[in-house]
């Protein structure tokens, strides 16, 4: 996402769409891809369908070819056996063997004229071997036992053809042709037989497919025995006899194609076949489905890896293009960042003088507040030690409006960071457990509060009295949200928090999460949460000071807040608290002097009234406001102390050099003259270790250096009961 949509500026920086520049380039590194592929497919079935028809046209053409030779040379045998018989006629056995060296040479005449024939043979009516073409004189066989002996015996004078021998007389491998000698009164006279070589045939069908082992073609009888095939088979000559193949001869089939597994070697093969002329012969052609396919794969690769390369070219092309685009991107978004950075920057810095102006305002104005408030509350309290007079009511109706003028100087102050801390060490579970009735009772009684605590909570350090008022100013801006009622959930657990993944620095944190399900937030409103004097509620009825405290409480207890939104779902406040590690800081006590300040212009004498809790006690205040002295000197009076005041910490510091001790030394921090209070009390434990000092304060600026002096600090306004405690703790008040 460009940072041009992330963060608003004072000056419009030019938009670049480069999320629809690399969208488009991967499109079309998608068409480079799929176009391709696409083609590739429809190339591949079209080549493929192709190949197939190109493999159907080849075996027909073979099987006519094949089947114009089978039938030529059938025919040429069918002549020479029908001349044969006709020529020997009515002649018994007697008579052919005497006449055998006539006939052995008319035989042979007709054997050696032909390349296709082996042998012929004239055999009698019970088999023996009366005359041959190849041998005189005829060696005495039988072939009363062969099938063709009796087929052709049986349905003379058709011809016969057996299936492959080895040739008992030529000795080689051949099948015959076998016609039938019936005399004229019908007796069976014997066979003439003619045995043809396969070789032959195998040697046409090898020249005829040109070497291509995809190729097979054969000559078979009409029940599937094979008469001869190429390439030759080493398996049974005899075809099972329940393949399509064998069932179209049977139904006498004149020509056909198909496609089937062969029985003989179980190669799937598309097969052309056509029946010799009237013969029960059938010429069969077929190409092996297997080498179709290979061959279009290989074809196919080819292509594709034709095609690959300008594919290759034009993905690095686009690879290029992208990384040059990334790289621009990069650099783009490089640019808008500084100059987001310097807007940003100087934006922030317009709002830093801003906030610090509006912040020391703030601070000014409620440390002046804090020090009215001093002047009322310790006039409260010496009316309330003087019984009122008949005036409680109205001293009461002040006190209420002063503990409330007290929230809104404390909250100004805790948003102006200059709120005096009182850090103590927080056990979450019960001090959540302490304040849930308070949180109760700030929020509408349609208004449910639940408390959801884990167990094992880690402890925190922060000023728990910060931190209540954080958590009533969530509430109550929970409560606004909810003007019908609705619930408020509080939980605490334990976090451990990586900033890698989130705006939140490493760490363990206490995470105190208040939920409500209200009307929530809108985006822009949520932006500025955070923001002192920033309120949705209309002029006079919100100071915009709750959320701002928030933070400021959780940041200088060492965590931060975040706020989560959604418009008319709720909304969730999280409260992030460092987990604090090792024990408890203790608090250091000043030991209490016995000896009495006399002033110059008074009396001297020893406080020792005993109806005073602080008789004879002295004390050094030091307080540029006249004001604020007077009411203080007035209650330590009342409590029986002899109170001298300095208004600046450069007189009080001349005035202790002179000699002049005090039980305690009671000052302010922020004075006029060259020494504020905490170097008065630097000067004070370097020249005098032993002297008991206070510190008051209504600013927060200066207190890391009185933490490091181990001083007590009363922050503005305080109780005067807290006063007493401080000095005199255990004592009744």
């Amino acid at each position: 996402m460009d940072s041009t949509e992330t963060a608003t500026f004072d000056l419009p920086l030019p938009a670049r769409n480069f999320a629809s520049m690399r969208k488009m380039l991967l499109l079309v590194l998608a068409a480079s891809i799929v176009i391709p592929l696409a083609c590739l497919c429809i190339y591949g079935y079209y080549d493929l369908q192709r190949r197939f028809a190109d493999a159907q046209e080849l075996t027909e053409r073979l099987t006519r070819v094949a089947n114009e030779h089978a039938l030529k040379v059938i025919d040429l045998n069918q002549q020479l056996e029908t001349r044969i018989v006709e020529m020997l006629g009515d002649r018994d056995d007697a008579t052919i063997r005497n006449g055998e060296d006539a006939l052995h040479r008319t035989l042979d005449d007709m054997d050696g004229s032909f390349a296709q024939i082996a042998a012929i043979s004239v055999f009698g009516k019970t088999g023996s071997l009366l005359a041959n073409s190849r041998y005189y004189p005829a060696p005495s066989v039988s072939i009363a036992e062969r099938d063709d002996f009796q087929s052709a015996r049986a349905v003379a004078p058709v011809t016969y053809f057996s299936l492959p021998l080895r040739g008992k007389v030529a000795r080689s491998d051949v099948f015959t042709t076998t016609m039938g000698r019936i005399g004229r009164d019908g007796q069976f006279l014997g066979v003439v037989s003619i045995a043809l070589k396969r070789s032959y045939f195998v040697d046409f069908y090898r020249e005829l497919v040109a070497g291509d082992r995809a190729v097979v073609i054969g000559l078979y009888r009409r029940d599937g025995g094979i008469l001869a095939r190429y390439p030759a088979s080493t398996e049974s000559a005899q075809l099972a006899r329940n393949t399509p193949f064998i069932d179209a001869f049977r139904n006498n089939e004149l020509f056909g194609r198909i496609r089937m597994s062969s029985s003989i070697d179980h190669v799937e093969r598309l097969l052309a076949f056509r029946r010799v002329g009237d013969y029960p012969l059938y010429v069969a052609t077929g190409y092996a489905v297997s080498a179709i396919q290979t061959r279009w794969r290989d074809n196919l690769a080819l292509v594709a890896a034709i095609a690959l390369v300008p594919c290759i070219a034009v993905w690095l092309l686009i690879a290029f293009s992208i990384r040059r685009l990334n790289a621009e991107q990069a650099a783009w978004e490089h640019w808008q960042a500084e100059v987001a950075t310097r807007l940003s920057v100087e934006a922030s810095s317009r709002q830093l003088r801003r906030m610090g102006a509006l912040g020391n305002l703030v601070a000014n104005v409620a440390h002046d507040f804090n020090n009215l408030l001093m002047v009322v509350a310790s006039n409260m309290e010496l009316a309330r030690r003087k019984h009122f007079n008949g005036v409680e009511s109205e001293v009461l109706a002040v006190e209420r409006a002063t503990a409330g003028a007290e929230s809104l100087a404390r909250r100004l102050m805790s948003v102006a960071r200059k709120q005096p801390l009182k850090q103590d060490l927080i056990d979450p579970a019960a001090w959540l457990r302490s304040v849930l009735e308070l949180v109760r009772t700030s929020v509408h009684p349609s208004v449910s509060v639940t408390l959801e605590l884990s167990p094992d909570l880690w402890s925190v350090m922060a000023d728990p009295v910060e931190l209540e008022l954080a958590l009533v100013n969530v509430a109550l801006n929970a409560n606004e949200a909810m003007p019908h009622g609705g619930r408020v959930v509080i939980r605490c657990q334990n976090a451990r928090v990586r900033g890698a993944e989130t705006d939140i620095p490493d760490g363990e944190y206490v995470l105190i999460s208040i939920t409500d399900n209200g009307e929530g937030m809108s985006e822009q409103t949520l932006r500025r949460a955070f923001e002192p004097l920033f309120t949705t509620k209309v002029r006079g009825a919100g100071t915009g000071l709750g959320l701002a405290q928030v933070l400021a409480a959780c940041e200088q207890a060492g965590g931060t807040a975040r706020i989560t939104s959604v418009p008319a779902s709720g909304t969730t406040v999280r409260l992030y608290l460092p987990r604090h590690h090792g024990p408890a800081p203790s608090v250091p006590k000043a030991e209490v002097k016995t000896q009495a300040f006399v002033p110059a212009t008074g009396t001297m004498t020893a406080a020792t009234d005993e109806a005073h809790p602080l008789g004879g006690m002295s004390v050094l205040l030091v307080e540029d406001n006249v004001d604020v002295a007077a009411g203080v000197m007035a209650v330590l009076e009342v409590f029986g102390c002899a109170v001298h005041h300095e208004e600046s910490a450069d007189a009080a510091f001349a005035l202790l050099g002179e000699g002049y001790s005090f039980d305690l030394v009671l000052t302010d921090v922020q004075m006029p003259g060259r020494m504020n209070g905490i170097d008065l009390a630097e000067q004070i434990m370097k020249r005098l270790p032993s002297q008991r000092l206070v510190l008051m304060t209504g600013y927060a600026d200066e207190l890391e250096r009185a933490k490091h002096l181990g001083v007590p600090i009363l922050a503005k306004p305080f109780n005067m009961d807290d006063l007493l405690d401080l000095i005199a703790p255990g004592m009744p008040h």
